[in-house]
């Protein structure tokens, strides 16, 4: 059986996942995908949006969109901050597809800061979900 961890993502409205895991998938800001596993070294880093996918020791795997915040591992323990950040199940598909939209379009009409971000975000969400069509594959970024 795989080495386990401690594993909590935290918002500041609630405690969105605690428990035992073999692995996190998660992105930082301006390094990449990183994952950790049992015993990881101690690491400490800014997180970008993205899809965290939480690998469970029951053999279960919950991904949620995770909207900027902070990485943490130490002493056999992954610890997510983020400001905001949703359970892949809690996430209302139509509205995430409508946000998108209006994020692509105002993405069209002017590349500013505010309409890149909310861009990011509901490719987090929409990824986080299942993807534009409900499978797995996702939506990427546009960059």
């Amino acid at each position: 059986m795989a080495e386990t961890m401690r594993v909590e993502v935290v918002s500041p409205e609630r405690l969105l996942y605690s428990g035992e895991a073999t692995m996190v998938l998660t992105r930082t800001l301006g390094g990449g995908d990183i994952a950790f596993q049992a015993n990881h070294a101690p690491f400490l880093g800014a997180l970008t949006e993205c899809v965290t996918k939480i690998y469970g020791a029951d053999g279960s795997v919950q991904d949620l969109a995770v909207h900027g915040g902070f990485v943490e591992v130490s002493h056999n323990r992954v610890s997510i901050l983020s400001d905001l950040a949703e359970l892949a199940q809690e996430i209302d598909r139509d509205r995430a597809r409508r946000a998108m939209e209006r994020a692509e379009e105002a993405m069209r009409q002017g590349n500013d800061a505010e309409a890149e971000a909310a861009l990011r975000r509901a490719h987090a969400r929409m990824n986080a979900a299942g993807g534009v069509d409900g499978s797995s594959g996702g939506v990427r970024p546009a960059r």
